[in-house]
């Protein structure tokens, strides 16, 4: 399966694939509910929406859960399923809702009934024996629901609506399907992409940890994993200087004063580290420093360092910076969601009359790298703005300026896209790359953004050809989007047997006995000198482990050396793309090898 795409070999089922089945989810995570709160009675609820593949439920009790738990759960869940209860909808006044949810002694529910702005409040009661606030679908019985299609999952931590200040509760997972072969071909799947998680294959592989003493979300890269992220950066910069992109570098803090001009202050404070400041006065003032989540701010000060003419536009800067921004440790998940991340963030500098070929060329550069790493799984999405949302900058007339770019070039491209309201950034429209993994999570990689905004807010102007001083447009583009979050997908894809212009290992030289091991460092040398990632296997070890440690390792080409290859100088060729390749002379395997990576290819013949 190694050449085939991972969404290939684990595409589950989606939900709008059936109406009936979200009613199941929905209604079994009320079930489930009803089911915990009749064997812990002191149990409090909170919120249970059904999800993509199943549904869960946030839970405030006394005692943490155990997986033995779940059992006797699912025992409960069987018997209430059984009884065939009705599920009946109830309207009722917000103050009749608020009476019985106090009767009841369940201050979430009170929250949750605050949250809700629109009336009536509707409520679902599971015959007379249990109900909560919420606004359907259900079935209309729990008889309707195979308890051989249902199944509880896991345990986890969640905060009280994702505030990490609020209190920590306890999330039942669980999975629903019509039948109990949907569930069989789910679990089959799900195992089959849990091999694939990249956590797993990262920590295997040692391409990267994560320490208790550093932080949650903070990855740290082996040497292995460094040289992904360092071949992956030089391919790209190698194809933004072929495009005109100009490498800036600039650093990790900031003024606060630099994100209130760009709003990210205002608008994106909640999703930022705090502020440094030396002492309490600056603190109130808010006049310190804060570690940057976007790089944006930075690229315009050095566009503006000087007066452009329109001579010099387009302008591309481009840089591997990375951010950080203060995830919920609810949400963090391996490398596909981190606190610090490098993005391949580039900001051009356009006259207006620019926009739309520097908008196609943008696009080009992502669909190419996508092509290169093989990534054929995505859609793209155009992130607007939401028209009854007040979180966006600038005026309604810029917006549908910019939004009016991007699908005007997208129809120009003949590219399918679907249109998203209130996905757009705070200060711009985008056209979003949005790649589906093993399990149809969704995760954004590639981005383009047009921006008149912060050109504004920062006062950035050209001098025009008459002489007179322009606003420019900026494009914000990133094809790789978080470097991080690319690697963790790219691990899953590939399931850690990366093609060979991408593996940290390229080649492998092992020695039958001791007495080849000059040779065999001898061939090493050479191939390093023709920038080939290899190493000689000096363990000792019997050659059947060796090449074992190899396969497990997954390098990509495996080279074994004994008297017939010193004497005729050749190497006797394995490669996990191809198979056996035989005897090859030692030239003939680096120049192979040397063309493969030079084109990114999967590996040699």
């Amino acid at each position: 399966m190694a050449d085939q795409s991972i969404a290939e070999v684990i595409k589950l089922p989606r939900t709008s694939e059936s109406e009936h089945l979200k009613k199941i989810r929905h209604t079994t995570s009320h079930i489930m509910a009803m089911a915990v709160q009749k064997l812990y009675p002191n149990a409090q609820v909170t919120i249970g929406p059904w999800t993509e593949t199943g549904f869960y439920y946030d839970f405030d009790l006394p005692e943490p859960l155990t997986e033995k738990d779940l059992k006797t759960i699912k025992k409960e869940m069987v018997k209430i399923i059984k009884k065939k209860l009705p599920v009946v909808r109830e309207v009722v006044t917000r103050e009749e809702a608020q009476k019985r949810i106090q009767s009841i002694n369940e201050p979430y529910k009170l929250e949750i009934l605050d949250s809700i702005k629109e009336d009536p409040i509707t409520i679902y009661h599971l015959a007379d024996e249990w109900w909560d606030l919420c606004a359907g679908p259900h079935l209309e019985t729990t008889g309707e629901i195979n308890p051989k299609a249902i199944a509880l999952e896991s345990i986890a931590g969640a905060y009280w609506r994702g505030d990490a200040n609020n209190q920590q509760l306890q999330r039942l997972y669980g999975t629903a399907w019509e039948t109990p072969e949907q569930l069989a071909e789910y679990k089959r799947r799900k195992e089959e992409a849990l091999k694939r998680d990249h956590r797993k294959l990262g920590k295997e592989l040692g391409l990267f940890i994560f320490s208790d003493p550093v932080g949650p979300g903070l990855p740290l890269w082996t040497p292995k994993g460094t040289l992904i992220r360092s071949t992956l950066e030089d391919f790209l910069k190698q194809e933004q200087v072929k495009r005109g992109y100009l490498p800036v570098v600039t650093p990790h803090i900031g003024r606060v004063d630099l994100f209130k001009i760009s709003g990210h202050w205002q608008n994106y404070k909640e999703d930022m580290f705090p502020m440094m400041a030396d002492n309490a006065e600056e603190m109130e003032k808010e006049i310190g420093f804060v570690m940057k989540p976007m790089n944006c701010p930075f690229h315009i000060q050095i566009y503006k360092s000087e007066l452009r003419s329109y001579r010099q536009l387009p302008m591309r800067l481009a840089e591997f910076g990375t951010v950080y921004r203060y995830e919920q440790s609810g949400e963090l998940g391996g490398l596909t969601r981190v606190r610090g991340f490098t993005v391949d963030d580039s900001h051009l500098f356009v006259t207006p009359d620019q926009l739309e070929s520097e908008f196609f060329s943008v696009v080009d550069l992502i669909l190419s790298v996508f092509k290169s790493l093989q990534l054929k799984n995505f859609k793209a999405r155009l992130s607007f703005r939401d028209p009854e949302s007040d979180k966006y900058i600038g005026s309604q007339e810029v917006w549908d300026k910019a939004q009016s770019a991007i699908r005007n070039a997208v129809q120009k491209l003949d590219m399918e896209y679907f249109e998203a309201p209130g996905e757009a950034a705070f200060y711009g429209p985008k056209l979003d790359f949005i790649f589906q993994d093993a399990l149809e999570r969704e995760w954004q990689l590639g981005t383009v953004q047009v921006d008149y905004n912060l050109p504004e807010r920062f006062n950035l102007e050209y001098i025009a050809p008459d002489g007179s001083r322009q606003r420019p447009v900026m494009i914000h583009r990133a094809p790789f989007g978080s470097l991080e979050r690319l690697i963790g997908i790219l691990i899953e894809e590939y399931a850690g047997d990366f093609p060979l212009w991408l593996a940290p290992t390229q080649a492998r030289l092992m020695a039958v006995n001791d007495d080849f091991l000059p040779f065999a460092q001898e061939v090493c040398q050479k191939m390093l000198l023709a920038g080939i990632r290899a190493e000689v296997d000096s363990s000792g070890e019997r050659l059947g482990k060796m090449i074992r440690n190899a396969e497990k390792e997954k390098i990509p080409v495996m080279a074994v050396i004994g008297g017939n290859e010193v004497e005729s100088n050749t190497l006797s060729i394995r490669t996990r793309a191809k198979g056996d390749l035989g005897a090859l002379a030692v030239d003939e395997v680096i120049s192979k090898m040397a063309e493969a990576i030079k084109n990114r290819d999967a590996g040699i013949e």
